[in-house]
């Protein structure tokens, strides 16, 4: 389990394909199963944080700095030569690394094993403070999901309104988690998903008008000004109150067949057919 926000960092960092190989590695040495590789005594401090596994781009650029005495600027290049992976360049730093690592008492042969180790990580590599910023954003959200799920949905919804199939992902979760997604309703909708409170005193999550199918920004906030706080009586109630220039037939229609007038008339073809006669 995540007990800090490190282990989200990495998360976000290792849960791609490649490194969610090292997740089982991660994981067992976090909770004690394993004991932790290092690699090397002088580098345990830079890989103590994530258990011995090397998931960040800095990590690698650490590393060199460490056995090999790379400056930043040197080691910024490693990590765009590994990733570019042209042999010209990684025979260059190899030779490099090696020597620099010999200088400071490493074998040939471990100095080699290790440039290795580093060379199949940039295949994957993630920069951490790219991560952390991934990270972070996935704390704020998990917490308001989790204290306030369907203010947090209704915002989701909101924000993904013109994907389909986004909503319909948003409306199972909503489901999941028992939160009751009122039908569209042109007495109770707002332009955007909203929640208020049920019958049961539960928050209930609010359809949006204008993630109704041809039904635009512009039009939802007319109908929604049209109605104040006065809810429409009746069909031609409703049809004299908004802006013919604002709300055209086929929106009226759109919005019928979705059942938003079914309040009014609970027979939708009823209401398809009377809107579209009242609209002038």
């Amino acid at each position: 389990h995540a007990d800090r926000f490190e282990d989200i960092i990495a998360l976000v960092a290792l849960y791609r394909p490649g490194p969610m190989a090292n997740i089982p590695t991660y994981c067992a040495v976090k909770l004690g199963d394993e004991e932790p590789d290092y690699i090397h005594p002088a580098i345990e401090p830079i890989l103590k944080e994530t258990f011995g596994v090397i998931i960040y781009q800095e990590q690698v650029m650490q590393i060199a700095q460490v056995l090999s005495g790379y400056s930043l600027g040197e080691a910024d290049n490693l990590r765009r030569a590994m990733g570019k992976k042209i042999k010209s360049e990684m025979d260059a730093q190899r030779d490099r690394f090696v020597t620099g690592a010999i200088e400071r008492g490493l074998t040939s042969q471990m100095a080699n094993e290790i440039f290795d180790l580093l060379a199949k990580f940039a295949d994957y590599g993630f920069n951490k403070s790219h991560a952390a910023a991934y990270a972070l954003i996935a704390y704020q959200t998990a917490w308001f999901k989790a204290h306030y799920p369907a203010e947090f949905l209704a915002a989701s919804m909101t924000f993904d309104k013109s994907q389909t199939d986004k909503l319909a992902e948003f409306r199972d979760e909503a489901r999941r988690l028992g939160i009751v997604v009122e039908p569209p309703s042109i007495q109770r909708s707002d332009v955007d998903f909203d929640v208020a409170p049920g019958a049961d005193g539960k928050l209930v999550l609010r359809y949006a008008l204008s993630a109704i199918k041809g039904v635009g920004e512009g039009q939802a906030e007319s109908i929604v000004r049209a109605r104040g706080d006065r809810p429409f009586r009746n069909l031609s109630d409703l049809a004299r109150r908004l802006n013919p220039r604002e709300v055209n037939k086929k929106v009226l229609e759109n919005l019928a067949a979705c059942g938003a007038f079914d309040e009014l008339e609970s027979n939708r073809a009823s209401a398809f057919a009377e809107i579209g006669r009242a609209h002038v």
